[in-house]
């Protein structure tokens, strides 16, 4: 069994210190040993192809890897797996990677073609629990259906091994998802012969309660330069050991405990105490105090978007569910983005270099445009646009999170109070909503029943339409997601279908800034910031890159005297 108690934990923090404090090399040169980092919540399984989480991705990104990956402080797209990046055909539907040799999965068994289609056959047959959305969201996000859900589109047809380090993955449709998606977690490889061992597609249960098998519990099996020695369950604690057979550099460090402290403050007095190395998600404010005793930040590129959803309640059930209809005028929606005051929010809550989004996407996202419709801080033209639609005075339900700190929103309070008081000074009534974020607020909002809420989105891979096309295409039922309203824009699905089909990257670019300023005319929520997140870590910590994609790499990561 993997859950062996807070000792094993405490044994480890103890081998941490003395690692620190009697390192193997002399002065500044990186040792190993154990590093042991907070992170703000528990992994939820050890299986890439029903993760979907941060905290998931950062433990899986060091134990398995996938055909593509992206390069280290950027969000380039660099091979992985693969040996170089695929040669496409010229209808734009077939993908030929040639695949690295050499290269073993943690239980010794060969990573070669079969075992790159292997993984996609495997995706594409799951059934039962498994083809719940909330189990497999990224499969269903990025190519669609399954193979006995032929009513549901799939833009996935085949992968053929057509030599033992080739294989060929053959599209339904052209899509500019593909094949920048395969540098997600959820689509990393892992061995077929531990995936049969460990049964790993029998999932039971409910989609929103599933049981996963022993595989994505205890049994991770990749090909990455760490591997999984223990997770306790019960004390919030994963153990990672160096893969010494690593095809790769192998990795620098002994092992990584990645520790659970989701109480950001809790988490800087433990660093500051020398129980931690490093955290994630620092809180801005403490910037400055870090750094002054000897910490090292280090910021990552702005690569996410924190908007407030606008619930226009266009779907059935929302007038049952108390949604305002109010939401549906246009010049409703209009005096909330003028109320807003995105500039105050940036410097009075966001860490130096965020700044005010005017669209669903960061600037270094092809596609993002300035010619679009700009809805700048002015109070005056709120109230007269609720004046104009006899709406002063509108009670919105003001759905925000609490426990949590996203890279996008580190103090959520903070920011519904700047917001709150924005809308009230326009000429809105709020009702103020605080819910845990998981599972309580993410259920809440994603089923409709806020009349505006403050979410976000980090981008998974550099594509426009794992932006935009992520909120606001087509959903279930041939609606835009219900958070937003449940809307039914015809005009936006079909732009979304030419653009993410189109073949010419320069063309498809174009299509996307088009659809830039088609949403933010139609204006189903309100953009309103691009925040750089950092980590921070002890000054005897060297190599860790911070990633704008939050995928950091902890391989060349080393502890020094």
């Amino acid at each position: 069994m993997l859950a062996t108690g807070l000792v094993a934990v405490l044994a480890a923090s103890a081998c941490a210190e003395s690692d620190r404090e009697e390192p193997t090399g002399d002065g500044d040169t990186p040792s190993g040993g154990t590093l042991i980092f907070g992170a703000a919540g528990d992994p939820k399984v050890l299986d890439p192809a029903f993760a979907s989480d941060g905290e998931t991705f950062r433990v899986l990104r060091q134990i398995y890897e996938g055909l593509l990956t992206t390069e280290p402080g950027s969000a380039n797209l660099v091979p992985g797996l693969a040996s170089d990046l695929p040669e496409v055909s010229e209808d734009g539907l077939t993908y030929t990677f040639p695949l690295r040799e050499d290269v073993v999965f943690h239980d010794g068994t060969d990573f070669n073609a079969e075992a790159v289609c292997f993984n996609f056959d495997r995706w594409l047959n799951f059934s039962g629990t498994a083809q719940n959305p909330g189990v497999t969201p990224y499969w269903q996000d990025v190519f669609g259906g399954f193979a006995d859900t032929p009513d549901t589109p799939n833009i996935y047809n085949s992968c053929e091994a057509t030599d033992e380090f080739t294989a060929e993955i053959t599209m339904n449709v052209v899509t500019s998802r593909f094949p920048a998606a395969l540098s997600l977690p959820s689509f990393s490889i892992s061995s077929p012969a531990a995936l049969e061992e460990f049964e790993a597609d029998n999932v039971t249960g409910s989609g929103d309660a599933p049981t996963y098998p022993e595989y994505a519990m205890e049994h991770p099996t990749g090909t990455g330069p760490f591997k999984l020695d223990n997770w306790d369950l019960a004390n919030g604690a994963i153990t990672i050991v160096r893969n010494d057979d690593y095809w790769g550099e192998t990795a620098i460090l002994d092992e990584i405990i990645f520790r659970t402290i989701p109480d950001g403050n809790t988490r800087k007095q433990e660093l500051e105490a020398g129980e931690i190395d490093g955290y994630d998600l620092v809180a801005p404010g403490d910037y400055t105090d870090l750094e002054d005793n000897g910490f090292d930040v280090l910021p990552r590129d702005a690569f996410n978007i924190l908007y407030l959803g606008m619930n226009q309640g266009a779907w059935e059930g929302a007038a049952a569910a108390g949604i305002n209809p109010a939401l549906a005028d246009i010049r409703v929606r209009q005096a909330i983005a003028h109320a807003v005051d995105k500039e105050s929010i940036v410097s009075s809550q966001l860490p130096d270099g965020a700044e005010a989004a005017i669209e669903f996407m960061p600037p270094t996202v092809d596609g993002w445009t300035e010619d679009v419709t700009v809805y700048d801080y002015d109070p005056e033209r709120a109230r007269q646009l609720l004046e104009d639609a006899d709406a002063v005075g509108t009670t919105l339900k003001f759905y925000y999170p609490t426990d949590v700190s996203r890279p996008y929103m580190p103090d959520p309070g903070a920011i519904f109070e700047v917001i709150s008081q924005n809308l009230q000074d326009a000429g809105f009534a709020i009702e103020p909503v605080a819910l845990t974020w998981n599972p309580d607020y993410l259920e809440a909002t994603a089923n409709g029943l806020a009349d505006i809420h403050l979410l976000g989105w980090t981008g998974d891979y550099n594509d426009a339409y794992n932006f935009i096309g992520t909120f606001f295409d087509a959903k279930a039922g041939g609606i835009g997601k219900l958070d937003f309203g449940g809307y039914n824009n015809e005009e936006l699905f079909t732009a979304f279908a030419e653009a993410d089909s189109e073949p010419d990257p320069a063309v498809r670019t174009g299509l996307y800034e088009a659809l830039n300023a088609q949403i933010m005319d139609f204006l189903p929520a309100v953009p309103v910031s691009h925040s750089p997140p950092a980590l921070v870590v002890a000054d005897n910590v060297e190599g860790l890159v911070p990633s704008p994609l939050t995928s950091e790499d902890f391989s060349t990561v080393s502890l020094t005297s």
